[in-house]
């Protein structure tokens, strides 16, 4: 007896498993969702639409693009986590992922236990960006500076919790400085008076920097990643030019709703780190101000969760809150 429900037991287990295997070969076969929690045209619909356009062939399937903006990409996010776990729903999440649990005191899900990690796309650099005008030559000169001038120097960010601002915070914690922040609603209108002087530096997505850099209209003194970025190669990283052990970048990833089966989401991590390592891709995210960055899915879980530590730290020590 014992061994007759073990053998249908294992009996049962092959056939779910070639089941499953089954469906992983055969999916998709109607249209995937990529749900964007920001308006069109920002840096995650863009690096969401470069991939979704060769995802499309990969899968032989439509892969559109949903955008559904608000509450800090806080809907897209939710949206998500509800939906059904066959592969058909997916999220493009930015940084904001891991730094919302530290800005709001709750969320309507759990953002490591409530989705499926699928793997990393892309990541790029802040700008350490300056007024021309500004008399310093390296992030080394500006520390000096405000230290000189505690309290008036301005520094300009994307809004409150946005991660210029953060990347702005952790700046001031790690540089022992006190420099005024000045919110905007969006990097645009921050470049504007950044470039006219009406605030004195930012630390910037690299995207929404690079056009007033190339026009001459600010100044770059480093990038915050961990290694040069390839496309401001002459500008040194904020450890080399003053500030050890700074590192602050943004960066993208594919998430799926909670209990996806692993065959499943294998299957969409080789196809999207296939897509995101074609030369013509990184050729196209490059010029965009970013690089594609790809993972195993349990590679980013784990990056999520260093990266929600460390926003939360910084949140918390900054004592910023979202009303």
């Amino acid at each position: 007896m014992r061994n007759s429900v073990l053998l249908c037991s294992t009996a049962c287990l092959f056939a779910n498993l070639v089941e499953i295997a089954a469906y992983a070969q055969t999916y998709p076969t109607h249209p995937v969702r990529l749900v964007v929690g920001y308006t069109p045209g920002g840096g995650t619909d863009v690096m969401t639409r470069i991939l979704a356009k060769y995802l499309t062939d990969s899968l032989k399937q439509p892969v559109v693009v949903e955008n559904r903006p608000g509450a800090g990409a806080i809907l897209a996010a939710e949206l998500v986590a509800k939906a059904p776990p066959d592969g058909y729903t997916l999220l493009t999440t930015p940084s904001t992922h891991a730094i919302n649990p530290g800005l709001y005191a709750k969320l309507p899900y759990d953002t490591i236990k409530d989705f499926t990690a699928i793997g990393l796309i892309a990541t790029s650099p802040n700008t350490f960006v300056v007024h021309p005008s500004l008399p310093v030559g390296s992030v080394r000169d500006l520390i000096a500076l405000a230290r000189n001038r505690p309290g008036e120097l301005a520094f300009a960010s994307a809004g409150v919790g946005s991660t210029t601002h953060l990347a702005g915070e952790y700046f001031r914690s790690m540089a022992k400085v006190k420099t005024l922040h000045v919110p905007y609603k969006g990097s645009s209108q921050a470049e504007i008076d950044l470039a006219t002087g009406q605030v004195q530096y930012m630390i910037d997505s690299t995207p929404a920097a690079l056009p007033n850099i190339k026009a001459g209209r600010t100044r770059a003194l480093a990038t915050t990643g961990a290694k040069r970025f390839s496309a401001l190669p002459d500008v040194p990283t904020v450890a080399e030019s003053g500030l050890p052990e700074y590192e602050s970048t943004s960066w993208w990833g594919i998430l799926g709703p909670p209990g996806m089966q692993q065959v499943l989401v294998e299957r969409l991590n080789f196809e999207i780190n296939r897509i995101m390592n074609l030369p013509e891709v990184k050729k196209v995210v490059i010029a965009q101000g970013a690089e594609t960055w790809t993972s195993t899915p349990p590679e980013f879980l784990d990056y999520i969760r260093r990266e929600t530590t460390l926003y939360t730290r910084i949140i918390r020590e900054a004592g910023i809150k979202i009303e």
